[in-house]
């Protein structure tokens, strides 16, 4: 799912707004309503939210009524320059494999819309994309965007670039006119009315070196990954401050009444508060598990029952079950993923 509460850098509205220039759209359009301007996509040290780049991605399609392939243009415009460290993250990792496990551990990094799975079948790995929480015709363009990203990306890491074996579309082919610009993007011609959206190559490429591989910068660049994205998801106020207690105390959290008499507030000023900031006691603690709970998997390899335990869950079932919620598989089947890459 998007994280609409993680601030994000302005680059893919300002890609968003140069794809409407070569198309004719000025950029005060694309803009509209959004409160940016183009100084400030433009300023390297500026975020702006998920909804305010989705917002001007609406503007473009409305304003060019949507053509086909419009999505698979955008995602063409990405390069590992454009992410900043989390492309550094990348581009420094010793393998194929690495780099992929550190994107998308670090995801929420990048201007993505979409959920991303790694399905395993034989030789063949499968990053496999989604977006619930994304309307049509929306849902269609982020997608495309997004999987012409990763093979965009896959060009820009390695000087000869992983064939792509597989590329799936979960929706209606486009106009056969259109169809070229799928072929020279992906490099093969896609298969579309599929049961889901996804990118597929032999697993057999996971091992192949980097060019740029470096042990000490990708160290340095998944940590400064790590500091940039605990200083997005930091919330303030009240919030926050519910959020700091639960990372504290999460092998033994509090619940609501006892939170608010450590905030020296009653539980109605809690709810009311949580509210007023748009979320809620039981949002946060969902939030806190979910993070600490992928970052155990990927990176501390420990047993589910110990880092079920660490999350302060009585039963490996319930957390499994949240698990299921949070990212649409469990917690062992999300680990093999990840393992895999």
């Amino acid at each position: 799912m998007t994280h609409w509460d993680i601030p994000r850098a302005p680059v893919g509205a300002l890609l968003t707004t140069r794809l409407g220039a070569e198309h004719g759209v000025p950029v005060a359009e694309c803009l509209r309503g959004t409160g940016l301007s183009a100084e400030r996509l433009a300023d390297p040290g500026a975020e702006i939210s998920a909804a305010t780049e989705l917002a001007v991605i609406t503007n473009l399609l409305r304003a060019l009524d949507d053509p086909p392939g419009l999505g698979v243009r955008a995602g063409s415009l990405f390069r590992l320059t454009s992410f900043g460290m989390w492309g550094f993250a990348l581009i420094s990792s010793p393998t194929v494999g690495a780099a992929i496990q550190a994107g998308l551990q670090f995801a929420d990094l990048t201007f993505a819309f979409s959920e991303v799975a790694v399905r395993r079948t034989g030789d063949d790995l499968r990053l496999a994309l989604s977006a619930p929480d994304i309307g049509e015709p929306l849902r269609r363009f982020v997608l495309e965007r997004d999987m012409a990203a990763i093979a965009t990306l896959n060009r820009d890491l390695l000087a000869v670039p992983i064939p792509i074996g597989s590329v799936r579309f979960g929706f209606a082919a486009p106009p056969p006119e259109v169809l070229p610009l799928y072929t020279e993007i992906f490099g093969l011609a896609p298969e579309f009315d599929a049961d889901e959206c996804s990118v597929g190559f032999d697993r057999t490429h996971l091992d192949a070196p980097l060019p740029q591989a470096n042990e000490h910068t990708a160290a340095v660049a998944l940590a400064h990954c790590r500091e940039l994205l605990d200083r997005r998801t930091a919330r303030g106020g009240t919030a926050g401050r519910v959020r700091d207690i639960l990372v504290e105390c999460l092998p033994q959290p509090p619940d609501a009444p006892r939170l608010a008499g450590m905030l020296y507030i009653s539980e109605r000023t809690l709810r009311h508060r949580l509210a007023k900031e748009g979320t809620s006691y039981r949002a946060l603690l969902d939030e806190v598990r979910e993070r600490l709970a992928e970052e155990l998997l990927v990176r501390n390899g420990l047993p589910v029952t110990e880092i079920a335990r660490r999350l302060g869950y009585v039963e490996v079932s319930s957390f499994s079950q949240a698990f299921r919620r949070w990212k649409g598989m469990g917690p062992r089947a999300y680990r093999a993923g990840r393992v895999a890459c």
